[in-house]
């Protein structure tokens, strides 16, 4: 199989799907839709079967020259792996939460997700930095055509939101590209991981790119476009951009800030460390007052994203394992929850809470799996959302207890608003008719249900499965960056000692200005 371009294969058949899908009716496209997203999960099982644990860095690599300063290359470490086996897992399950939701220009809307499949593989494969680039940017217009045509009343203003967003900030990102090039001679990723740039053009490439990651992540206070992408995006769309597109700001700095800007990461580690615990505290108190279940779970995304960052900058092997398998699971628990709106939804066309209540007396298979992604949300020990959080606040507490201390509050503010959204839809009296005639799941919502259940138990009870791949790459990625390794809760009280002079000159010169 190392010979074998299966990850070619892998980029080929959802567009060759989504080709087929733009020029088919509604019955013929998501036939093609379901028949090419299978195709590719079962190419996934295969490459996660061939994958040699103790083999290379990189495996299934192909190479190919296709003009000056541009290369088709492609290769896996056990880092992508996970990712590819995540997108693949899930995009299915996507077009089956389209099944029956879209009937308007469904051949468009399943070429767009398709299209988009082959993207976000193409990003967790490409080595070389200008295809990186290219699939980076171009998911973005995929996600900009779902939202945009197909989403709710302002999908138009939630679309061009999303768009600006994440287009603005990839600007900085391809100028620090150029300079790399230049600098190091090569466009190849995994050489350029092991380069040693300046230390001080590091700082200048690490803001480039930490304004794309960030963005995209997405990190406060540059998160506000994900609520509204989130709420007006029809289902499906929803379930894959918490469930993947999010993933690749994480991977991003994996792949690139962390490994080619280890001194500039370990300086701006207590920037992160700000930022993410501020989204912790304050996107878990503004979900608390929400009556939009989507927009709800799209704040509580920003919330468990900066656990993400936290273990990523804690420069430790447990912080980036615990990371890594933050990010793959809430993939599929964010994923799950919209889903789980997404079914009720089609049922009452309307995510407001207060319409909602007693589903347990008629829905009750639906209130099972509701509650089971809700207590992973919160992290109950067993389900997948204990081990990554455990993990990564492990890592951080190694650096700063106050730091860990803070993100901690994350899962105490996660436990309030999850269980208040599930006792205030699921639990109570049945006021309205029409929600206690709703039926519960039919055979295609549990084809969607149980595999998300089970991944979810699977991940929580024997983790060891996601993180064996991801082990040997995590420790060389530990092994570059711990020549920088940030001094914890020294740089944050540096950090917040200069703050507090900054602020006490800006506040002295304003009294001076008053008596003037």
């Amino acid at each position: 199989m190392t010979s074998f371009p299966i990850l070619s294969l892998m980029l080929l058949v959802p567009l060759v799907g989504a080709v087929i899908s733009l020029m088919s009716g509604r019955e013929t496209a998501r036939m093609v839709a379901l028949c090419a997203t299978l195709i590719d999960l079962a190419l996934g099982i295969v490459l996660w079967a061939h994958y040699d644990i103790g083999g290379a860095q990189w495996q299934f690599q192909e190479h190919a020259d296709l003009f000056a300063g541009f290369s088709w290359k492609l290769g896996i470490d056990g880092i992508a792996l996970m990712l590819i086996a995540l997108t693949v897992f899930l995009m299915p399950i996507c077009i089956g939460a389209s099944w029956t939701a879209i009937e308007k220009r469904a051949g468009e809307y399943y070429a767009a997700f398709l299209f988009m499949e082959t993207l976000m593989i193409g990003v967790f494969t490409a080595q070389d930095l200008f295809l990186f680039y290219i699939m980076f940017e171009a998911g973005l217009i995929p996600m900009y055509l779902i939202i945009g045509i197909w989403g709710g009343a302002e999908r138009i203003y939630a679309s061009y939101k999303f768009f600006l967003y994440t287009l603005l900030g990839s600007v900085l990102m391809l100028i620090a590209m150029f300079w790399m090039v230049n600098e190091a001679g090569t466009t190849d990723i995994p050489t350029l991981m092991q380069y040693d740039f300046p230390v001080q053009a590091q700082t200048w490439l690490f803001l480039a790119f930490f304004a794309s990651f960030a963005v995209k992540m997405p990190m406060w206070p540059v998160h506000t476009w994900l609520p509204d992408a989130h709420v007006q995006a029809p289902t499906a769309g929803s379930v894959i951009l918490a469930g993947v597109l999010l993933k690749m700001g994480g991977y991003g700095f994996i792949r690139f800030s962390l490994p080619m800007f280890p001194v500039a990461s370990a300086h701006f580690a207590p920037m992160v460390w700000g930022l993410s615990i501020a989204a912790v505290v304050i996107t878990s108190l503004i979900a608390l007052v929400q009556n939009d279940m989507k927009k709800l779970i799209a704040y509580s995304s920003v919330a468990h994203m900066a656990i993400v960052t936290v273990g990523l900058f804690a420069f430790n092997r447990q912080g980036l394992e615990g990371s890594m398998v933050v990010m793959l699971s809430h993939g599929l628990v964010a994923g799950a929850l919209f889903l789980a709106v997404g079914v009720i939804y089609d049922r009452l066309h309307t995510r407001e809470i207060a319409r909602y209540g007693g589903l347990a007396i008629n829905m009750p298979y639906y209130a099972l799996f509701f509650l089971l992604f809700t207590m992973a949300s919160i992290g109950l020990p067993g389900t997948s959302g204990f081990v990554g959080e455990f993990l990564s606040l492990l890592g951080i507490y190694q650096q700063s207890s106050l730091i860990a201390l803070i993100s901690t509050t994350g899962i105490i503010l996660g436990a309030a608003y999850m269980l208040y959204l599930y006792r205030r839809v699921v639990f109570g009296v049945q006021v309205h008719a029409d929600t206690a005639a709703m039926p519960d799941l039919d055979a295609r919502e549990w084809a969607m249900m149980v595999p998300l259940a089970v991944a979810v138990l699977w991940m929580g009870v024997y983790p060891e499965t996601f993180m064996a791949p991801m082990r040997k790459d995590i420790g060389t990625l530990e092994a570059r960056v711990a020549i920088a390794k940030p001094r914890g809760d020294a740089d944050v009280k540096t950090v917040s000692r200069k703050a507090a002079a900054t602020a006490a000159v800006a506040l002295g010169a304003a009294r001076v200005g008053g008596v003037k």
